[in-house]
Parts: C-alpha cells; sequence; structure tokens
C-alpha cells in the first residue's frame, strides 16, 4: 500500500541542508528534499490538477503520507485484517539467514523504511554472521525515520544509519558507492501494486541505475488471491484504511490551501477481478465545489462521484521473476508461505 510520498516540507528539486539535517558517530540524517514553500511546490501539485480534471478523477498517492498518514498506515500494518504486513514478516523470519548468506556483507537501503520493523529481521540475520551492520533508510517522514534510526542505534551497538528524508526517485539518484562490499536495496511491503505498468518500468530502470552490477534488489510482492481474502484487506472493521483514505483530503486542504470536507466524503475499496487490482476510492456524498487555492484550481464533484485515490495490483510469482530478468534483475531465490498470499525475491544486478 505504502508509496513513494513527499514531506510535509517540500522542494525536490535539489538538496537542501535544514537544521534538521543531523551528523554523529552512528547516525547521519540528511533531507535531500527542502523546507521553503516555494514555486516547485505548484509544480508539485501539478499532477493533482491533472488527476482532479480528469474523469474520472485520480489523485497520486503519495498524497496519503503527511505525517499523520504515515501514522495511520503503521496502524494499518498491525490490523487482523491486514494480511501482507505479518505474511511477509513471516516470510523474512524464515528466509532472512539465506538472504545474508547469499549477499554477504552488504550495506541495506531500504525504500519507504517507515518504522523499520521487518528490517531489523534482516539486521538479526547478518548480525548473526558477524557481517557489519550498514543501514540506508529512505523515507519522507522525517520523524519517523529519524525516531527509528534512534531506537535502532540502541538496539544495535554496532550499526551504522545514513537515513535520508526524500522520495525514492531523489534518493535513488544520491547514494554513491557503498562502503560495504555490496549493496541491497529493499523494497517491502507490497508497495510495487501501487505502481501501473509503466510506472513499474521507470521504477525498475532508478533501481538498476542505483545499482552495481553484482549489487542485489530485495522486493516483496503481494500475490493474487479471492477477493474474499482481499477485499478485507481495505476495509477493516475499526475504519483505520477509512480514515487514512479521507485524511488525504486533510493533507490536500493543509498542502494546497484546500477547502475538501472530509465528512462529505466516504471511503470505498473493491477489487477488481478483470485488472487483478484493489482500487481504493473516495466518493463524493453530495454534489459540491472545492477550492484548491495555492493551485488555482476549482473541482467540481456530482453526488456519488468518486477520486480514484490507490491502486493496489496483485502478481503471480513466475510471471515477475521473468519480467525482472529481462530487466537485467536476475532471480536468485524466491520464497513464499504456505498459503502462497505473499512472495519475496532476492535478484541480482547481472551483467549480460
Amino acid at each position: 500500500m505504502k508509496v513513494s510520498k513527499p514531506s510535509d516540507n517540500l522542494e525536490f528539486s535539489t538538496k537542501v541542508a535544514s537544521d534538521r539535517d543531523i551528523e554523529g558517530d552512528r547516525l547521519r540524517l540528511e533531507r535531500l528534499i527542502g523546507s521553503t514553500v516555494s514555486d516547485a511546490q505548484i509544480d508539485i501539485g501539478a499532477d493533482a490538477i491533472a488527476g482532479l480534471k480528469n474523469t474520472p478523477k485520480t489523485l497520486s498517492p503519495h498524497y496519503f503520507y503527511d505525517d499523520r498518514g504515515s501514522e495511520l498506515f503503521e496502524q494499518i500494518c498491525e490490523l487482523p485484517e491486514y494480511y501482507p504486513t505479518r505474511t511477509e514478516a513471516t516470510i523474512l523470519r524464515q528466509c532472512a539467514p539465506e538472504i545474508a548468506q547469499l549477499t554477504g556483507p552488504c550495506e541495506i537501503v531500504e525504500l519507504g523504511s517507515g518504522s523499520s520493523t521487518k528490517t531489523r529481521i534482516l539486521l538479526d540475520a547478518y548480525q548473526e554472521l558477524a557481517h557489519p551492520l550498514r543501514y540506508l533508510p529512505i523515507d519522507v517522514s522525517g520523524g519517523i525515520l529519524e525516531s527509528s534510526a534512534q531506537q535502532l542505534l540502541l538496539d544495535y551497538p554496532s550499526l551504522n544509519v545514513h537515513g535520508l528524508v526524500s522520495t525514492y526517485e531523489v534518493a535513488l539518484t544520491s547514494l554513491g558507492s557503498s562502503p560495504l562490499p555490496s549493496r541491497m536495496i529493499c523494497f517491502l511491503g507490497s508497495t510495487l501494486g501501487n505502481l501501473n505498468p509503466q510506472e513499474c518500468d521507470i521504477f525498475f530502470s532508478e533501481i538498476i541505475d542505483a545499482l552495481q552490477v553484482g549489487e542485489y534488489f530485495l522486493l516483496g510482492i503481494d500475490l493474487h488471491k479471492s477477493k474474499e481474502i482481499l477485499e478485507p484487506a481495505y476495509n477493516d472493521a475499526q475504519g483505520v484504511t477509512a480514515a487514512f483514505n479521507l485524511n488525504m483530503l486533510h493533507h490536500l486542504n493543509w498542502r494546497f490551501d484546500g477547502n475538501f470536507d472530509p465528512q462529505q466524503f466516504e471511503h470505498r475499496a473493491f477489487y477488481n477481478q478483470e485488472q487483478r487490482r484493489i482500487e481504493m476510492h473516495l466518493q463524493s456524498r453530495r454534489s459540491q465545489t472545492v477550492r484548491l487555492r495555492t493551485l488555482d484550481l476549482t473541482v467540481e464533484f456530482e453526488k456519488d462521484e468518486t477520486i480514484l485515490t490507490e491502486i493496489s495490483r496483485k502478481f503471480e510469482l513466475p510471471q515477475m521473476a521473468d519480467y525482472l530478468q529481462r530487466k537485467g534483475l536476475h532471480p536468485v531465490k524466491s520464497w513464499t508461505d504456505p498459503n502462497q498470499w505473499f512472495g519475496m525475491m532476492l535478484t541480482q544486478l547481472r551483467q549480460d
């Protein structure tokens, strides 16, 4: 569910130092996005303008993730209906020792690190083999990145952390070379499903450009299954996913000086069998007009009209392996759970 997303302080075009940069013996926290509101922010809103002018209307999932959205997503991961997080964690506990053996000592880079909960499983496996521990988390929420890094340093005395407050796109072009013999970029969770096929092609090109030949990419993917399992994962009984979806409107109001009334929209999520994807929508309860002043945008909604806020595509492991191999990421080994609900794949960049 989680995707590349902007931070509360935006300026994507250049690296800007700020008073939240941190330097220490074992922790370096660096912002690759700045803290000023400028014309760049309006440029970032261009996708919102285009999406809200579409028929049907759409918004990029990166607007889920202000600090409140990040907190709500962490809650979603703990819900009984939301199987991906616990299923992937179970797989990872089983395969992490083998991953550490296959890669040898390597820097662990994680896209969308959040609270770094599953990363601990990998760190434990590398620590067990006495490999040096170096972790490079990437997330746009500086608050959660700093707090999780500080806790990791307490729990792993030999760990070095270089956190990047950034989008994936900016961070992947800023990695430089690894101080360890190799590097493994991790894209855990079911985040790949948020990208359409064209966006997947672009994303994997960025991954390949960030890796040296012989380095690794670890991918988690949600596998195709019945809608009786899928739909409750996005319509939980506690309403956390609904709050997460509606929080996007609060975020848009804050970012673009808008007047969305979230109470006049409702959460809808269903499985599109034909396209093998979950779709999340915000449905207007009535005819209404919304204004985003920063973007000089007025949007008209009919009663029951929806905004598509997220897709979550479901995959098959063999097809994904073939796709990645064609890209140059050669499968090393794959793992899944007994129910085959979720898959994990270790690949290596090779020179054909």
